[in-house]
Formats: structure tokens, sequence, C-alpha cells
């Protein structure tokens, strides 16, 4: 099977899954309206159906048309990354193929996330995955939802695997990601994944991050990248890290999912609710979000 390629840069804002206000089902004029905000921000790609777009919550039917309304309303400007995630390699299969059929341009693999796997169980589970589909897979390297806690150098390793290109570290582990940036593979390249890494990640070489954060603060998100990886203009970087650094550490410190739906709701971009059961953000949190948001600018500062 003849491989596919893409070029994944920049930011991938993690995107996700708008419901209706009941939750009962997806709301796909909202989704699509999010997806022409972001392309106007001048967002890189988007990354639906991961842990923002709560794919654990999603039927099968509506799990395989998120993607396809994603794929759809992009309609080939940036690249979509659809997030695939499944406790057998059946399901993962039959996930990533659907994803090829409706025009990804790559996906997002997380490995099954209940019985963690031995490495070599999940180099046998990548492979196959792989070998199903020619689009490259960015693998989602989530050591606290997944149980799989690999070195550098078994990261690394998985680049061995036909299609395994890219891997999001969505991991606290800074050392791991400083010795993969400084010392690249040729066969894989490392992507940020840790919201608050993102200066350190960019800094140190990731070309892309994939960020939840961004699709909240995308114009924020994107002036940060140009700043700081095109123009290493490292002053206005630091001034707006101040703020993404801020956003990204409220997020990390409640529930992501609510903490982003209850961002988007606050901006005036409403995306309906979490999926229970995820609560809504306590209203002492929300504001402590909108204190946030409104010294970053991105809403009006109250008196």
């Amino acid at each position: 099977m003849s491989r596919t390629t893409v070029e994944l840069r920049g930011i991938l804002a993690a995107v996700t899954t708008p419901f209706t206000a009941d939750a009962s089902a997806v709301d796909e004029a909202t989704l699509r309206s999010q997806v022409e905000r972001l392309v106007a921000a001048g967002i890189h790609g988007l990354v639906p159906t991961g842990t923002t777009g709560e794919f654990m919550t999603l039927s099968p039917e509506e799990y395989r048309r998120v993607i396809e309304v994603y794929v759809d309303a992009a309609a080939g400007r940036i690249p979509v990354i659809a997030g695939i995630g499944a406790l057998s390699t059946q399901g993962a299969i039959e996930l990533a193929q659907h994803a090829e059929k409706v025009g990804a341009d790559a996906i997002m693999l997380v490995p099954p996330f209940y019985d963690p796997l031995s490495f070599e169980s999940l180099k046998a589970f990548l492979s196959d995955v792989a070998g199903s589909i020619s689009l490259p897979i960015v693998y989602y390297n989530v050591p606290g939802c997944t149980g799989i806690q690999l070195s550098a150098d078994e990261l690394f390793e998985l680049g061995e695997i036909d299609g395994i290109n890219y891997i999001k570290n969505t991991s606290d582990d800074a050392v791991g990601l400083a010795q993969m940036l400084a010392n690249p593979s040729d066969k894989i390249k490392a992507f940020n994944g840790w919201d608050t890494l993102t200066f350190f990640g960019i800094a140190s070489g990731a070309e892309a991050s994939v960020w939840g954060t961004a699709g909240v603060v995308p114009e924020l998100a994107v002036e940060f990248w140009e700043a700081l990886a095109e123009k290493k203009d490292l002053d206005r970087a630091r001034e707006l890290w101040k703020h993404l650094w801020a956003i990204s550490d409220f997020l990390e410190s409640v529930s992501y999912v609510a903490g982003i739906k209850a961002g988007l709701e606050l901006i005036g971009q409403p995306v309906g609710p979490a999926r229970l059961p995820v609560q809504p953000l306590p209203a002492e949190e929300r504001e402590r979000f909108a204190q946030i948001l409104s010294a970053a600018g991105v809403l009006p500062v109250t008196v």
C-alpha cells in the first residue's frame, strides 16, 4: 500500500465536538461555524475526536459523522487529523479506515486505554492499524490515560513502523521531550501536546503543537507561533506566552473538556455542554477563567 504524505506543522487545534443544549446530539451547524472561525484565525490544522472532542462519549455513528463533517467543513483548506481511539484493534482499524474514506489527511491514534499494553503489544497494535490505511499516523502518547509510559528511545522506535510519522507528546515529561527534540529522529517527529509545555516545546524545535487552548484563543495561539517559530522574536513570544500560560495552566487545573467549553461560551462562541459524567465548571472557576481571558484581551475588562 502506497502511503500518502502531508506536512503537519504549526498550531494544530484540538477541537471540541459541539452538542445541542441537552447534549443529546451533535450540533453540526455550530461545528461548521467553529471550523470557519479557526480557519479565519489562521490555525494550521484541526484535530477532532480526540480528548478535547470527547470521543469516548460519542456513539459509533456520531464518531464517524463528526470526522466526516470536520473534513467536509475544512474543505481542504487546512489538514484534518482525525482522532482514533478504540478498545480493540479491529475497532481502531474500522475508525481509521472510515477517516481515510471520508478524506481525513492523517489520524491521531491512541492505543487501547483500559488495560495497558506491553511495548511489544503496542508495536503490534500500531503496525496492524498502520497497515490497514495509507494515511500518516500521529501516535498519541498520553500515559496518564493509557498507562503506557515510554522512554524517548522507545517513542523513537515507533518510527520504525511504516506510517507512524509523528508523536503527540501529551506528557509532562519535559526531559523526555527535550531529549527527542535535541536529538531528532529522521523517521518520526515529536510534537508538543502538553499545554503548559508549549513554549518549551516550540522553542526546543517542535514543528507543531496539538493544543486545545488554541480552539479558545486561536488568534493568540497563531500570533504566538509566528513570533516564536517563524520570526524568532523571543521577547514578543514571551509577552504572548504570559497569557497563554495562564489560560493553559487554568485548563490543566480543572476538567479540561469542561474548561474548554466554558471558555468558548465566555467568548461568545458556545458549543453546548460537555457530556455526562463531566460536569460544568463551578461558578467560581468560570469567574476565574473570565478574569484570565479578560487579562489576555479576549474578553472586555469588567469593572
